[in-house]
């Protein structure tokens, strides 16, 4: 009698990767499912998008975390005549069911969201779904950054919270305004969490969030800010005897893989260009100091269109600054940041693997539209990260950071919209419930 031969069947690589992906298909389904049933008379819908899954690391993970960030469009900063082409879209009755469905489609460990109001709505979708969350706001502002986090996999041991207005970045001054060398008061603060693991001894992991001043002139503002909320994130760290925690800060940055603030945190050296666009921008607000005199509007020209005085592109009720004001140089900005630790960041490692490993598929990065070289960081990041019928860019970002004990490595990350799909100018019924596009990626850590 002839015996039966046994095969010892192991799968391949793109059958795992085709598997794990048919795998988050069903689960999002499932939680639309779910979104549907909580909005029996709305209609659920946004565009998924596919999961990009990297090659595997052969080591065994000690910890995998799957983080998402995602600016979710304030309520009460939305304005009709910001978004002409959104429509029902910008009203409560349409956005929300869209927001929470797509926030809960990623099935995220961490969560950092920005610009989030109505926490009435918001937190029992978190908790329905098994999340904790804290919640931080600044000063005189209606919406704030929040940070998600699954109950059973993780417990908060501290929080703190930065005012970047409040701030020192230098102490060779007896003045308290030039130890602070901020050039503008915004309120603008960041936000971060000590995440223990549950059941694991001394394993966790520091998870920060922020929205930096959004006015595109304001450059130096912006990476005086990055720059503190890397030291701060390193402080808050160091305080709590957790140096061996890795640190992941996700948020919208409102700059570009271009600015002189992504070069610092990355650890690439400015750009001529960079540290002119540094030095215009070395003003003094008339928040700072209430003697400088306010800009007179300017009348529109004769097209009416009046772009010679858009406040969102010049600096006015400001005077240039003096070395009393105490604004750091670029040298001293630098110094701000080397002190801390490189960032790097999910979505420019993982769509540089991707491109050199000559994977195919709708890949496209911010390197693709803007002249910059592929050899330097942020080239790889997305194309988009925002997209409305006035403004379209890169502003949302997942960073991370190395410990001596643990290396970072990432394993997939969520698709961002194809441009076609966004033309119409977000936030769009059927695409997406806000203006930015959530990022969402998978860290594995191994020591």
């Amino acid at each position: 009698m002839e015996s039966k031969r046994t095969f010892d069947y192991k799968p391949t690589a793109e059958q795992l990767a085709l598997a794990e992906e048919r795998r988050r298909k069903r689960e999002t389904k499932k939680l639309q499912q779910q979104n549907t049933q909580n909005h029996v008379h709305l209609s659920q819908t946004f565009l998924p998008r596919p999961w990009r899954s990297l090659p595997s690391i052969q080591t065994t993970p000690q910890s995998i975390i799957k983080v998402m960030s995602w600016n979710l469009l304030a309520q009460c900063l939305i304005r009709s005549n910001l978004f002409p082409t959104s429509s029902k879209a910008l009203k409560t009755t349409h956005r929300e069911p869209m927001l929470h469905a797509e926030i809960l489609s990623h099935s995220a460990d961490i969560m950092c969201m920005q610009e989030v109001d109505r926490l009435d709505k918001l937190s029992p979708v978190l908790e329905q779904a098994g999340y904790s969350s804290a919640y931080a706001t600044g000063p005189g502002k209606q919406h704030g950054c929040l940070i998600a986090y699954k109950q059973d996999k993780y417990s908060r041991v501290g929080e703190f919270t930065i005012e970047y207005d409040k701030q020192d970045v230098r102490g060779d001054s007896s003045h308290p305004v030039a130890r602070i060398g901020s050039s503008r008061v915004t309120n603008n603060i960041g936000f971060m969490v000590a995440l223990a693991e549950v059941g694991a001894d001394q394993k966790g992991v520091i998870i920060a969030t922020t929205h930096l001043f959004w006015h595109p002139a304001f450059t130096y503002e912006r990476a005086r800010q990055a720059g503190i909320l890397v030291r701060e994130v390193l402080n808050f760290r160091q305080s709590r005897e957790l140096g061996h925690w890795p640190c992941i800060i996700a948020g919208d940055f409102n700059f570009a893989p271009d600015d002189p603030a992504y070069s610092l945190l990355v650890g690439d050296p400015l750009t001529e260009a960079q540290s002119h666009r540094l030095q215009i921008s070395r003003v003094i607000h008339i928040t700072i100091d209430p003697t400088v005199p306010q800009t007179k509007k300017k009348a529109d020209d004769e097209e009416g269109d009046g772009s010679e005085a858009d406040p969102d592109r010049v600096i006015n009720n400001s005077r240039a600054a003096t070395s009393s004001d105490g604004l750091l140089s670029d040298l001293e900005l630098t110094s701000l940041f080397v002190n801390g630790a490189k960032l790097r960041s999910a979505y420019d490692e993982g769509q540089r693997a991707e491109r050199d490993n000559g994977t195919p598929g709708d890949l496209h990065t911010f390197g693709d539209r803007v002249s910059l070289a592929p050899t330097r960081l942020g080239a790889h990041e997305p194309m988009w990260t925002s997209y409305t019928h006035y403004w379209k860019t890169t502003l949302d970002y997942i960073f991370f950071m190395d410990t001596s004990k643990h290396r970072i490595d990432i394993a997939g990350y969520l698709n961002t919209h194809r441009t076609t799909d966004m033309e119409a100018g977000l936030p769009q019924i059927g695409i997406c419930g806000s203006d930015h596009i959530s990022l969402c990626a998978e860290l594995h850590l191994s020591q």
